[in-house]
């Protein structure tokens, strides 16, 4: 797979993120958004993270789930989601996704503006912690 952007490109993305199996991988990386599809391991999860700049939609296409999200590390509400199920993440929110079903975790994000390099791939959870650091 490869990042289409900023190209215009019209695909079924259902398909798409079920389909891929790497923890990340950008999709489509425009001048002002980008969509990474994931897979995430059973048991697993995205990383608690905030994004001071930008918001963050994500959907989840198959799988089941735990979103974490609040103000602050210490301060964060949790809700159950699954397939269909998209989470609003506004900038400067702290969150997380974990995979709580017995199957991996598929989703899509869309972030805006960009968040990762065009044609970033991260094909495990370690990988893209180790990317993360070095970044």
């Amino acid at each position: 797979m490869q990042d289409n952007g900023p190209n215009p490109y019209v695909f079924n993305i259902e398909d798409l993120t079920l389909e891929n199996n790497n923890f990340r991988t950008a999709a489509w990386t425009g001048s002002q958004m980008q969509m990474t599809l994931m897979a995430i391991q059973p048991g697993d999860d995205i990383g608690l993270e905030v994004h001071d700049d930008h918001d963050q939609f994500l959907r989840i296409e198959q799988g089941l789930a735990t979103v974490l999200m609040g103000d602050s590390e210490e301060a964060l509400e949790s809700w159950d989601a699954e397939d269909d199920y998209a989470i609003f993440v506004p900038a400067g929110k702290w969150h997380n996704v974990v995979n709580t079903g017995d199957q991996p975790l598929k989703l899509y994000s869309i972030y805006a503006p960009s968040e990762h390099e065009h044609g970033t791939v991260h094909a495990t959870k370690a990988e893209a912690d180790a990317a993360e650091h070095d970044h």
